[in-house]
């Protein structure tokens, strides 16, 4: 499956005690970048999460935003120190004996001093936590691969459509080729019987000076490569899975051979057809960025 590296992807679950939102987005980049944006109270899970997306992703400059929503904060429980109030009230008694003193010591007077009741939050069970940001994580990440997937299709369709236009151009060229020898030596034999007039026209040396014409013209070793580069191309775009790279080192070796059938060309239309090769070469490795 082809995938483009530009994609988004979210999702967001919620039970009684707690919602939590994964929103994300990719784009193009050499390597695989990981931007993980989350509540300092879920940065324990971060590691986890950067392993789970690269399960889904191996190419592209992807940012995470995580929000958290805790229903159960606010919601603490009385914690009471016994120790610490008997404490007190020794040392109460102590002071009452020492300086003769009233001892008027209540429970909410006991209440109220400092620690004897506090208040605690509830503990979170990180299992339980994890299990549902995983869930988020992974429904989050497999949106963004349909995405993905969908453009990568509509760049497949595009990059066949044309590679097959530069089939038509490398048919061109050949066919054109023979034609551009034949007028050459038309067009020398008229020239050399025009200077020799009446002097009879010595074979040999046209024919040696055509084939070194020929030879220099020559781009059939340019041709047939540059078929077996589009046909490696295509049959590259059938595999889908991270071929971008190797779309990108096929692009430049195609642009290396119409570079050369370029510098041979002495045919106004073969250089046209050339320049077009080129262009629709530049045009494949700007498609070719956005493959994962």
């Amino acid at each position: 499956m082809l995938k483009s590296m530009t994609g988004f992807g979210r999702y967001e679950i919620a039970n009684e005690e707690r919602k939590i939102s994964v929103e994300m987005k990719a784009v193009n980049h050499r390597y695989c970048e990981l931007s993980v944006k989350l509540p300092k109270k879920l940065n324990f899970f971060e590691a986890g999460i950067r392993n789970l997306l690269k399960q889904y992703i191996s190419r592209g400059k992807v940012d995470v935003f995580i929000t958290y929503e805790d229903y159960t904060e606010g919601k603490a429980c009385v914690k009471y120190n016994p120790e610490l109030a008997g404490e007190y009230l020794d040392k109460l008694k102590q002071m009452e004996q020492e300086f003769g003193l009233a001892n008027d010591i209540t429970v909410s007077k006991l209440a109220r001093l400092p620690e004897v009741f506090a208040l605690e939050e509830q503990s979170v069970d990180e299992n339980e936590l994890w299990r549902l940001l995983e869930e988020a994580v992974q429904k989050a990440a497999q949106q963004l691969v349909a995405t993905r997937a969908a453009e990568g299709e509509h760049l497949r369709q595009d990059l066949s459509a044309k590679l097959d236009g530069m089939l038509s151009t490398v048919d061109f060229i050949e066919e054109r080729s023979p034609q551009i020898v034949a007028e050459y030596r038309r067009k020398l034999t008229e020239k050399v019987n025009e200077l020799l007039g009446e002097t009879k026209l010595d074979e040999g040396v046209l024919a040696t000076e055509i084939t070194v014409f020929a030879d220099r013209i020559c781009v059939d070793e340019e041709t047939v490569r540059l078929r077996a580069h589009i046909d490696n191309m295509k049959e590259t775009l059938g595999v889908g899975a991270n071929i971008g790279r190797k779309l990108d080192f096929i692009a430049q070796e195609m642009n290396r051979e119409a570079n050369t059938i370029l510098s041979k060309s002495s045919d106004l239309a073969v250089t046209n057809r050339a320049i077009d090769l080129k262009t629709e070469i530049e045009k494949i490795r700007e498609q070719i960025q956005n493959i994962e």
